[in-house]
Order: C-alpha cells, then structure tokens, then sequence
C-alpha cells in the first residue's frame, strides 16, 4: 500500500509540473537564479521560468543530438541543439541552448550569420533542468563534441567553460533567432508521461490482492484448528 500512496504522491508532482510548463513560459521574464541560490538548488521551483542573464558568448559550441518532431519553427528532422557557455557579467557561466540546427547545416561553416552576437548581450530564455546521461544513452562523441544527454558538467567540460557553472541550462525563446534563421530558437520540448495513477492502482490492487490471499491463508488454518476434525485439548 506504501507504494500505491508513493505514486499517488509522484501524480501530484508530476501534475504540478506539467501545470508549471504550461503557465511559466508566458509569464515575465525574471533574472536568472545566481551562485547565491544554487546551494541545495530547487530546479522544481524554476524549470520552465522565463528569465534574463547580461553577459557575452563564449566561442565554441557543442551539439545535443536530437530528432526534432513537431516543432514551433520551419525546420525539423534530425539535427542537433546548438550549445554554448554564457559567462554572465556578473562572473558566472550557464550553457545556453541557442537552438535547432539540421544535420546537414550542424558545421558553422555552412550556415553564415549563424554566429552569436558579439559583445554584452541581455537575452530571455526558459530555465531547464540538468540531464545525466542513464545507462542507455550513448557516449558522447569527443571530436565532434556531440551528446545524447544534456550532461551540464561534461558538456562545461569539453567546452572548456569557466567555473562557477549554473546547476541548470537556458533555452532561447523563439524571439533571440538569428536573422538567418538558424540556431532556431525556441524549440524547448515539453513532453511529459504520465502513468502514476495506473501505478497507484496497480500497486493498490496487488496489496488488496496479498491481504486476501493472507486473509484466507489464517481462515484455513483456524478452520483446521477448531474444525470437527481439531486435536482434541491436553487440558
């Protein structure tokens, strides 16, 4: 029963949270959660806020593999999330998803104009959560510094950003697409699965079902002890 009620719980989580990815991103923008927060850092309380930083982009990129279905831009297929250290002007550094690119126009050479902006910039995006790699996902491919998880440290890593890192990542709005199109912004995915009430009742079944098995269990075995049939008392 203890696990039936643990999914009742997790239902609940589960549903504040899509509720959360449906409500924050229209909300007004906020600043970004700083090295002051980030003790015991509550991602629940800011997946999917809009937020501001102000700081310059670093150079060199990384890639999120990613086949991109339904998306909010013109472009979708196989491709990747194009990723890049932000180091903010107050001195820390968060990964900034700046969009999708397709596999074919993944190299910047082949996508001109594609370049962040130089500088210090001020730029709105939806705060996501860090995302370790499970025992099934692919190991990253070092040269062409492409992953299959958004692994915040091993993607700092081989970006060489500098330390203080964000505990989370930020996903350009649509609005901070280059004029040329790509990275295309704005393609933050917000699917969810949803199963615990299946679970709790699942799990709810099975414990009714053990207390009606141990129930007639007992009812045997007092039958077997008082019935006509019962070993007469030594008293």
């Amino acid at each position: 029963m203890g696990l039936g009620t643990w999914q009742l719980q997790r239902l609940a989580w589960k549903e504040a949270l899509i509720a959360a990815a449906h409500e924050r991103p229209g909300a007004a923008a906020v600043p970004a959660p700083g090295p002051d927060t980030w003790s015991g850092f509550a991602i629940d309380d800011w997946r999917y806020r809009r937020v501001t930083l102000t700081g310059t982009f670093g150079p060199r990129e990384a890639y999120f593999w990613i086949a991109l279905t339904e998306p909010n831009g013109p472009l979708s297929g196989a491709g990747a999330m194009v990723l890049t250290p932000f180091r903010t002007t107050d001195g820390w550094t968060v990964l900034v998803n700046r969009g999708f690119v397709p596999e074919d126009r993944r190299a910047p050479a082949s996508r001109p104009g594609s370049e962040p902006p130089e500088g210090t910039v001020t730029v709105e995006g939806l705060v996501r959560r860090d995302d370790p790699p499970s025992f099934i996902t692919p190991a990253p491919d070092a040269a062409s510094r492409t992953f299959y998880a958004r692994d915040i440290a091993a993607i700092a890593g081989a970006l060489d950003a500098a330390p203080p890192v964000a505990p989370y990542q930020i996903d350009l709005v649509a609005e901070e697409t280059p004029p040329g199109g790509l990275p295309q912004a704005g393609e933050s995915r917000m699917t969810f699965t949803n199963n615990h009430l299946g679970y709790a009742f699942t799990w709810f079944g099975l414990g009714a079902a053990l207390l009606g098995v141990t129930a007639a269990a007992l009812w045997r075995r007092s039958g077997r002890r008082h019935g006509p049939h019962a070993a007469p008392s030594s008293e």
